[in-house]
């Protein structure tokens, strides 16, 4: 067997070294065993990679959007080949031991991405994802492999309804905390947590899971609006159809992932986060895909876009609607519109071949009337929805969420806590009152393992009524879903000695996002002779291995950098 066919000659193919000429005879014989024919095995090869699960909702239709994406391959003249990877589901590992898989998984999804895409040379790639580690995975992958490909996220769940309203998992977690409370019986919490998640698609709110499908598609590596396109909504299996045929015209132009990750592309990136007071998390996966790109990106580049952008999207946790009421308001395109307007984003290429502008100008407006997004002129907030702090609890830096009453100040007294579990308990029992600053410590990348988010107790104290009276910091981190004044990813870590490990119970601690400050008048200094690092939690299996492996959450939590 020669070869690529004709169509094919000009460009040269990855897959020819696996394929192509007599000495390849035995891999051709296993690959006509798995149904290709002669023409099928010459043309170009393009993973179809994705995260399907039936463990949950999130990554439930990415099967039938792996079999689209396979059509619009083959109709574009190559050969689809695919995979299957894991995917850890953040709503149902919140709160559990399970939840230390949940960032590791992040960096074993890339890594399985790589060493199947690679170990058989394909030439080109689709990457479908749906829960939250499973997306910026997705772009860490790309930008990772540097061959033409595209992402696709299965879309948003649609909201429940209970007494009218719009629900979410967000409010599942807040009526936890609402039931312990003795707010609510036993029949309401079930009613809610029944009612909440209708079928199939991620979590409905700005959570991380929405914040970094937009992110996809703001650094250019998912088609613009694609992404909008909820999980049930008929038209996303043609949206799917449409990116494996975008894959294969990728790979006729030889447009890789690293051309459209400029620095640029990823302030921009930062801005429409800040814009939808999108999950917090975004900060540490954009660092992590930057990493991957080889684009300069730090804490500071975050702090930028945030004092710069207002908040013009009403979106839950702080706010009213959801990603599928956004989807219907104009979308992610709607964001950009009104952000370029303000000239608060540049122009960037894209995975179609076009630049973002062209794009965006070929979406049709936003309807008349919406009112989930609106003009830089008539912000929710005058700034974004996080803040980046410093000062001698977190010398490395840490991310404050401000996706709640845009509170700028606390001050308070700790409570410390060496686990989630310890904290979550202390809250159902009533202990926490306002005034405090509960301090979760030891659940970094190392100390964790794994840096779990804290969901489980942030919505249990806001379903206490304790959401604007009390605060918390962790070197964890916390989920889209969180909203309070809540301050996440403390550098350096308890467990790499970091000065939250010197903190006791009654110490004072302020946050103040003026000043960009989290400090206490504690003499941490003395106390730091008497310290000693905990023993890990971990001794074996994956995730000793990742502790022995991942750097600081300030620098993206990546492993082997």
């Amino acid at each position: 067997m020669s070869g690529a066919g004709d169509d094919w000659k000009r460009i040269p193919l990855r897959s020819d070294v696996m394929k192509a000429g007599p000495d390849r005879a035995p891999a051709r014989a296993m690959l006509y065993a798995t149904g290709l024919d002669e023409d099928a095995v010459r043309r170009p090869m393009v993973a179809i990679v994705h995260t399907w699960s039936n463990i949950s909702p999130c990554n439930l239709n990415l099967r039938d959007l792996a079999a689209a994406a396979a059509e619009g391959v083959r109709a574009a003249g190559a050969t689809p080949i695919e995979f299957n990877t894991i995917a850890v589901t953040d709503g149902i590992a919140m709160g559990t031991p399970g939840m230390r898989a949940s960032l590791v998984s992040r960096e074993i999804i890339a890594d399985s991405i790589e060493l199947a895409v690679d170990g058989h040379s394909l030439d080109a790639m689709v990457v479908l994802c749906g829960c939250d580690k499973t997306i910026p995975a997705a772009a860490m992958a790309l930008a990772r492999l540097d061959i033409p490909g595209v992402a696709l996220y299965g879309g948003s769940i649609a909201h429940g309804t209970l007494d009218g309203r719009a629900i979410t998992v967000q409010q599942v977690f807040e009526a936890v905390g609402a039931h312990g409370a003795g707010k609510i019986d036993d029949a309401r919490l079930a009613t809610i947590e029944q009612k909440a998640c209708p079928g199939a698609g991620a979590c409905g709110g700005q959570f991380t899971a929405n914040t970094m499908a937009m992110v996809l598609a703001t650094l250019g590596l998912s088609p613009l609006g694609y992404n909008d396109v909820p999980a049930t909504d008929p038209a996303k299996i043609e949206v799917a159809r449409r990116c494996g045929e975008i894959a294969v015209e990728a790979l006729r132009a030889q447009r890789r992932p690293r051309s459209l990750l400029s620095a640029q592309a990823f302030r921009n990136a930062a801005r429409m986060v800040a814009a939808t007071a999108g999950s917090t998390n975004a900060v540490l996966h954009l660092l992590a895909i930057a990493h991957e790109a080889g684009i300069a990106l730090d804490l500071e580049d975050f702090e930028a876009a945030s004092v710069a952008t207002p908040v013009i999207a009403d979106l839950m946790p702080g706010g009213r609607y959801t990603a599928v009421e956004m989807s219907a308001a104009g979308g992610l395109a709607q964001v950009l519109r009104e952000l370029r307007a303000a000239d608060l984003v540049a122009d960037t290429p894209t995975v179609t071949g076009q630049t973002l502008f062209a794009d965006l100008d070929a979406i049709a407006p936003a309807p008349v009337g919406q009112d989930v997004i609106v003009p830089v002129g008539k912000a929710f907030k005058p700034r974004g929805g996080y803040s980046i702090l410093y000062g001698n609890l977190a010398p490395d830096g840490c991310v404050l969420k401000l996706a709640g009453k845009g509170k700028l100040h606390f001050e308070g007294t700790a409570r410390v806590f060496e686990s989630e579990e310890g904290a979550f308990k202390a809250v159902q029992a009533g202990a926490i009152v306002a005034g405090d600053v509960v301090v979760i410590r030891n659940e970094g990348p190392v100390g964790g393992p794994g840096m779990r988010e804290m969901l489980a107790v942030t919505a249990a104290l806001v379903g206490r009524g304790l959401g604007d009276d009390v605060a918390l910091m962790t070197d964890g981190r916390f989920s889209g879903a969180t909203h309070g004044f809540m301050v996440g990813h403390v550098a350096p870590e308890a467990a790499r000695g970091g000065p939250i490990a010197l903190l006791r119970d009654g110490d004072r601690i302020v946050i103040d996002a003026t000043r960009r400050v989290v400090e206490t008048e504690a003499d941490l200094d003395a106390r730091r002779a008497g310290w000693v690092a905990p023993p890990p939690k971990v001794s074996h299996g994956v995730l000793a291995k990742y502790t022995r492996l991942v750097g600081s959450a300030a620098r993206g939590a990546v492993t082997g950098a």
